[in-house]
């Protein structure tokens, strides 16, 4: 293994774990991430640090829960400076260069890394001392009935040609940085960090034309489905026709397809100026899933799989073989796993652990719990097939085990032969950093 090899980090917005070939879906078209997947470990229980955009990009930077890094919130950002990943590459002599979607809100723009490309809507005036834009982000914001009732074709939204650019961006700094017409350099001396983010399959629901037409028959869509009984987890219900939640489901499949394309060009570029990719750690992952429509209710925020667990694999340098692990990991997990593979120091303070031990088959000591919090009030804590969540906003907890149930349609807090695992788990949100309030 190279003592300090390339990266590619690949990144797919609002992506369900179980929306990708490589996961099992028959349906959608995900050829280009399929491929580089035939050589990765796939974790097949990958879960975000926070269900929701921005927090979780932000754990995945820090390295750290929502509870440590303190970005528990929709509009909280990472302090100016903070060790990211990136930015502890490029401190190790690595040039890091991101392409599209970095989502940051705060003052610190480029969160450690030395070249950035590509443009975001979000970040417009953003690092403006005391600007109150807060509430004008929600000006524009629909509701989920509207966004399903609007899925749509042919339209090129921002959101699609902001993904257009970063693909664009990618290629332009690729051919640039490896093949250099001037002075012919092939391969530069400094490692590289490229990471690719992109916006799709995150609503609004609009798709090419024809991948629209080929997914409208061919989609599961999850219509009469039960509600579950929570505050909570019943949010964001929509009360469309059968018609409406298809057009919806197959925009999203075909925005999935249409992002899988842009991954196909990078590839192609990296491949065209001569890079191996064997050579590479290569990560796929998505910030969080999307709901779709499951338990009736669409969106994000939830703890169900639907929107808490992410498709994510990695290929370590000269990986090649296709593994598949079903350990409880979390995307934070990022940095210290890439810390390991560069030879690198792995800073203190981290709630990320190296899975390099998993992928490699010798990590017997794995502790196989992670956890995911929301909003700074909902915590899930999953250990092993059980799944334990404390909604302190209503003071009310929930256990999903998805062994015996694994479409989570029943709540076993009152099952007697789960009073250990509650008690330890209840334990356990205490050490997360979360205020118990439930006596009994």
């Amino acid at each position: 293994m190279l003592k300090h090899p390339n990266i590619l980090f690949i990144m797919a917005d609002e992506l369900r774990s179980d929306v990708t070939g490589f996961t099992g879906n028959t349906v959608v078209r995900t050829k280009n991430l399929d491929k580089l997947a035939e050589k990765a470990t796939i974790f097949s229980n990958a879960y975000t640090p926070s269900p929701i955009c921005i927090p979780a990009r932000q754990c995945i930077a820090a390295g750290q829960f929502t509870t440590t890094c303190n970005c528990k919130r929709w509009f909280e950002d990472l302090p100016e400076g903070y060790l990211t990943f990136p930015r502890l590459l490029s401190q190790h002599g690595y040039t890091t260069v991101a392409c599209g979607k970095l989502h940051h809100v705060g003052p610190d723009q480029m969160q450690g890394y030395t070249r950035r490309f590509g443009m975001e809507a979000e970040v417009v005036d953003c690092y403006i001392p005391d600007i109150k834009q807060e509430e004008d982000m929600f000006v524009s914001k629909w509701t989920q009935d509207m966004e399903v009732a609007n899925a749509t074709s042919g339209v090129k939204t921002w959101h699609i040609r902001q993904d257009e650019i970063a693909t664009e961006s990618a290629e332009y700094f690729i051919e640039q940085y490896f093949s250099d017409p001037h002075y012919k350099r092939n391969t530069p001396e400094k490692p590289l960090l490229l990471t690719v983010s992109f916006n799709q399959p995150h609503y609004p629901y609009i798709a090419e034309p024809q991948l629209l037409d080929y997914y409208m028959d061919k989609v599961p869509v999850y219509t009469e489905q039960e509600v579950f009984d929570h505050p909570f987890l019943s949010m964001f219900q929509v009360p469309e026709t059968e018609q409406a939640l298809r057009k919806a489901t197959a925009a999203y499949y075909a925005m999935t397809e249409t992002m899988d394309g842009y991954v196909g060009r990078v590839v192609d570029a990296l491949e065209k100026v001569g890079q191996n990719l064997d050579d590479w750690m290569v990560v796929f992952t998505s910030d969080h899933g999307e709901m779709l429509g499951e338990h009736g209710v669409w969106e994000k925020q939830k703890f169900f799989e639907g929107s808490a667990k992410v498709p994510f694999f990695v290929k370590l340098p000269q990986q090649q073989e296709n593994g598949e692990c079903d350990k409880n990991i979390n995307t934070c997990d990022i940095f210290s796993t890439i810390c390991e593979t560069t030879n690198i120091e792995k800073p203190h303070g981290l709630d990320s652990n190296s899975i390099c031990g998993l992928i490699k088959n010798k990590d017997s000591q794995w502790e196989n719990e992670t956890m995911c919090t929301f909003g700074g009030t909902n915590i899930m804590i999953k250990k092993d097939a059980l799944k334990y969540q404390y909604y302190e906003i209503d003071n009310s907890e929930v256990l999903f085990d998805l062994e015996r149930d694994a479409s989570e349609k029943n709540n076993y807090m009152n099952d007697a032969r789960y009073k250990e695992d509650i008690a330890y788990f209840r334990t356990r949100i205490e050490t997360y950093g979360f205020h118990y309030l439930i006596q009994g």
